[in-house]
């Protein structure tokens, strides 16, 4: 059984900043990537930004130069650090995981709960 836990969304004013954190647990092999996505009523999920387990990231042109996707040395845990944060920021963020699990080793992708980042004055 695979898990992921976010934690960190919330209230905030325009121009402040969040971070978000997810952590994957259960019978994993090693990850292949994580990253965070992101959905707003009545639009479909969107790439926020993503990280490989080589290091290697990649972001949204809408978040460039704000946020920054960074794991902790184990590499099962993914931060999002949301900086300069703007209304249109306002989402429900949502965690992904290409993991290997243990049984097979063949790789899932998994999604967390979701987190609600509300980016208002």
């Amino acid at each position: 059984q695979v898990q992921l836990v976010e934690s960190g969304g919330g209230l905030v004013q325009p121009g402040g900043s969040l971070r978000l954190s997810c952590v994957a647990s259960g019978s994993i092999f090693s990850v292949v990537a994580m990253g965070w996505y992101r959905q707003t009523p009545g639009n479909q999920r969107e790439l926020v930004a993503g990280i490989t387990s080589a290091g290697s990231t990649s972001y949204a042109d809408s978040v460039k130069g704000r946020f920054t996707i960074s794991r902790d040395s184990a590499g099962n845990t993914v931060y999002l650090q949301m900086n300069s944060l703007k209304a249109e920021d306002t989402a429900v963020y949502y965690c992904n995981a290409w993991l290997r699990i243990e049984a097979t080793k063949l790789s899932y992708s998994y999604w967390g709960q979701g987190t609600q980042v509300t980016v208002s004055s």
